[in-house]
């Protein structure tokens, strides 16, 4: 009889998907403990955080599976290098640090030819010089399914100045860098347009006039910009989270962490007119593709409710929200002012097929 790690595949064993991602990490991890105390945050953050002296390292890593996290069908693979650099650095800036080194890990398949791992590299130089990071190692692999990349970051950043998730209060006022849902209409019309491929292989893809939203899903950027603007500013964010998963689901790991509710305003939620032209295109509200798309890559920040007029002469932030007492719970507040229960609906890496 075959078996999986010792275990018979007649035995009764949880489904991933029933968890779902950050409970099981939840559950593999919830019984390792610290053995050194220059360990500050392990798992539970966007990054974990090491004492190395006078400073912080912040240290993340992601992991990148083609047919799961991206199509070469569509997928230029500079873009996808320079993307896999990003979308890790996210993290880093996420904990109010300044990322410094990468490292860059691949397994690839025989379908790859040199060229084509030149050109992934090609991307991951370009981000590497266009946020001051340097590449300093990795490790290369056989795949037997195709691409698979992961990249670690470092970072670093001044013990006074490093934010969590956990630090949002009753009061603060919830802000967001950019606007939401681009990424993920860029994504839909892509898929759409590879489909009318498969089944009329000379037609041409209808991207035009699309370019923003198409950039957001295969060139995202990462606001290093307002986050010196809010140091300049001397505002320092009491939590902060990339939106990876949808705002939605990020602003619940806020809450979860710090310990809070919120309530956010529909009408506050910035949305690219694009974004807002694509999803009436393809009979999606808006609003949900700003909620629940993920992979904006925008930064979700709480700060205290006196720098109000301070964050507001930022151009790029908007303030969508304020934190309410953990009992109120997550609540999105309509035009109309009804409250709708927010619930987790974005990204799920371990969603059942």
């Amino acid at each position: 009889m075959p078996k999986i790690g010792g275990m018979s595949n007649q035995e009764r064993k949880t489904e991933l998907y029933k968890l779902g991602e950050f409970r099981l990490i939840d559950r593999l991890t919830g019984s390792f403990g610290k053995l050194h105390e220059t360990t500050i945050m392990g798992v539970g953050d966007d990054a974990a955080v090491v004492d190395v002296g006078s400073k912080y390292m912040v240290i993340t890593t992601d992991l990148l599976l083609e047919g799961i996290h991206f199509d070469l069908t569509y997928f230029p693979l500079k873009h996808l290098g320079y993307k896999a650099v990003v979308v890790n650095l996210s993290d880093v800036y996420a904990m109010n640090a300044t990322p410094t080194q990468i490292t860059v890990s691949i397994g690839v398949s025989k379908r790859f030819g040199v060229e084509d791992l030149e050109e992934l590299y090609a991307g991951v130089k370009m981000a590497c010089e266009r946020y001051g990071v340097d590449m300093v190692g990795g490790d290369t692999s056989s795949s037997m399914t195709g691409l698979t990349i992961s990249i670690t970051a470092l970072g670093e950043v001044s013990k006074t100045d490093i934010t969590y998730r956990r630090g949002a209060k009753a009061n603060d006022l919830i802000c967001v860098t950019g606007n939401l849902g681009a990424a993920y209409m860029g994504l839909q019309l892509l898929e759409r347009e590879k489909r009318v491929f498969e089944s009329s292989p000379g037609a041409k893809p209808k991207l035009e006039g699309n370019s923003y939203i198409l950039e957001r899903m295969l060139k995202p950027e990462v606001r290093k910009d307002t986050l010196q603007k809010l140091r300049d500013n001397k505002i320092k964010p009491t939590a902060m989270i990339d939106i990876s998963d949808g705002l939605s689901s990020d602003l619940l790991h806020i809450c979860k962490n710090s310990g809070v509710g919120c309530k956010i305003y529909a009408d506050k939620i910035p949305i690219d007119s694009q974004t807002a032209q694509m999803a009436e295109e393809f009979g999606i509200e808006p609003l949900v593709a700003a909620l629940n798309g993920g992979e904006d890559y925008e930064l979700l920040f709480t700060i205290p409710l006196e720098e109000f007029q301070n964050v507001s002469k930022i151009d790029g932030i908007a303030t969508i929200g304020h934190i309410t007492a953990e009992s109120s719970g997550a609540n999105l507040i309509s035009p109309a002012g009804d409250e709708i229960r927010l619930t987790a609906q974005g990204w799920n890496a371990l969603a059942k097929e």
